[in-house]
């Protein structure tokens, strides 16, 4: 049996992004992506660029995450991205990630969150933690009705990132009675 998958979002966990903008959490070290605006003359060097997003990041998380048991895989809209930009800073490898495709954004009548489906759809079953800013009870009750095994959706507050009682949470569901038992 494969060890469970933990869904890693950037921006809320990793990347407390909400907290405030002039003061930095305890722990974490700033770094500048710079950004384009996406314009026709990219290709050709022209991009008119926008001021690098700043991004707040633990360099201890990969050391944390990595101890947990899990398969790791980012679950952001950073998607391979996160393997050149945030990886390497917190001490993670490259990381495989979901791709999101049409998805990407896309709001659902029923008020599931568009990353769900596509989470459930990867997991195939297989027991997954979700580490995410945004989850709310429809994706809980979607994740229960479309997903055969354990499966544990933990919201992480934007403004303090991940804690040591998330790492708690993370390491408790991944030890359950039932979250099968881990190999490799």
């Amino acid at each position: 049996m494969n060890r469970p998958l933990l869904f890693l979002d950037v921006d809320g966990p990793l990347n407390p992004y909400a907290a405030q903008p002039e003061r930095r959490p305890a722990g974490y070290t700033t770094i500048r992506v710079p950004r384009n605006d996406g314009t026709p003359d990219e290709s050709l060097g022209l991009t008119r660029r926008r001021r690098p997003l700043r991004v707040w990041l633990h360099l201890g998380h990969g050391r944390s995450l990595l101890r947990l048991g899990y398969e790791l895989c980012w679950a952001t809209t950073w998607m391979d991205d996160a393997n050149r930009w945030i990886a390497p800073v917190i001490g993670l490898p490259e990381l495989p990630f979901v791709d999101f495709g049409d998805a990407l954004f896309q709001e659902r009548p029923d008020g599931v969150h568009w990353k769900t489906g596509p989470l459930v759809e990867y997991a195939q079953g297989r027991p997954f933690a979700w580490v995410d800013d945004e989850q709310s009870d429809p994706d809980q009750a979607y994740v229960a009705a479309h997903h055969p095994g354990p499966a544990l959706l933990h919201h992480v507050n934007p403004r303090i990132g991940l804690r040591e009682d998330d790492f708690r949470t993370l390491t408790e569901f991944a030890q359950s009675p039932a979250t099968p038992p881990t190999t490799g």
